[in-house]
């Protein structure tokens, strides 16, 4: 049975807020949760940018069953891999084992804070790869030396290592993040149902290793306000991974989609409060052999709503798939 996640879209709700949403998500039934990690909203309208890792303590703290994971981190500019790799023991000795960290090659929006500029898609999956390494080896208890083509680590050591080590998920839009995947991670994770990042996952290793996919909702009893709010806070996803990953801030989002139509958002997103709807936008996951699909509802004021809907309606559905 395919499991059903909830998430924490830090960039369109505030601290609290957040944590309010997934204890409401563990006593409504989810069966994991996630979180994004960002330091700017995609569009001004969403609003929000909190410290994810404040966040997810909190929740840890505030939960007691429901999993946890970034969805995801990039470990490689804004973050050193050796203090993400504290961060994530920390995180799973906190959530008591329920802790999962995802990582990925990250955006420009979230990454040039830094100032240290944006490299291109082979230099940031190689630093992707250095940065898994350094984290495994962190994770296996060494005091680690590391002089790397993007990395140095001086003697380095986890002091804090839960009993469980937290698994390790890696995002993939392609062949070669795919083969990454499947070498060095625990997990795979795609925002998009295309059965091919599975079988290229699974070649390079992945096979019966879970596979997390994520899906934007809208719900709303009102599904012209949910087509509306759809369209305000989630038409940056209309620009497509390969820009995505390169616009610097909120007013190059706004600039790329303003060709994005509320007719073109309905199409993709489900809106409104027909459940068979939402299950059928889920299936494509499912059919694709995802076995974890977390659902964003658009909109960080109408996530309680959403949850108790959720739980009394299209979770029952959903667990039929």
């Amino acid at each position: 049975m395919v499991q059903i996640g909830y998430t924490m879209m830090t960039e369109q709700a505030s601290p609290r807020a957040l944590v309010e949403g997934v204890v409401a998500a563990e006593r409504a039934g989810f069966d994991f949760s996630v979180t994004s990690d960002h330091y700017f909203p995609w569009l001004e309208s969403q609003g929000h940018a909190p410290y994810a890792w404040s966040v997810l303590g909190a929740a840890a703290q505030a939960t007691s069953r429901i999993p946890l994971m970034t969805y995801v981190t990039c470990p490689t500019v804004r973050y050193h891999p050796a203090v993400v790799a504290q961060k994530a023991a920390t995180m799973q000795s906190l959530s008591q084992g329920r802790f999962r960290l995802g990582l990925g090659s990250g955006e420009n929006l979230n990454e040039h804070v830094t100032g240290g500029g944006w490299p291109t898609t082979q230099v940031r999956l190689d630093m992707l790869e250095e940065a898994v390494e350094i984290i495994r080896a962190l994770f296996a208890g060494e005091t680690v030396n590391h002089q790397g083509a993007y990395f140095d680590v001086a003697d380095a050591r986890l002091w804090d290592l839960p009993d469980e080590l937290p698994p390790i998920g890696v995002a993939v839009s392609g062949e070669r993040s795919c083969s990454l995947a499947g070498r060095l991670a625990d997990l795979v994770i795609a925002t998009e149902p295309k059965r091919e990042l599975i079988d290229s996952f699974d070649r390079h290793g992945g096979q019966g290793k879970p596979r997390v996919g994520q899906l934007p909702i809208c719900y709303d009893p009102d599904r012209d306000a949910a087509i509306a709010r759809a369209h305000d806070q989630f038409r940056w996803a209309f620009a497509g991974w390969p820009v995505n990953s390169e616009l610097p801030g909120p007013s190059a989002f706004e600039g790329a989609t303003s060709f994005v139509t509320p007719r073109d958002v309905a199409e993709a997103i489900p809106c409104g409060d027909d459940v068979d709807h939402f299950v059928e936008a889920v299936r494509p996951f499912a059919e694709a052999g995802f076995t974890e699909i977390a659902l964003i509802q658009v909109g960080g004021e109408h996530q309680l709503p959403f949850i108790d809907w959720a739980e009394k309606k299209l979770l029952p559905a959903l667990r039929e798939l």
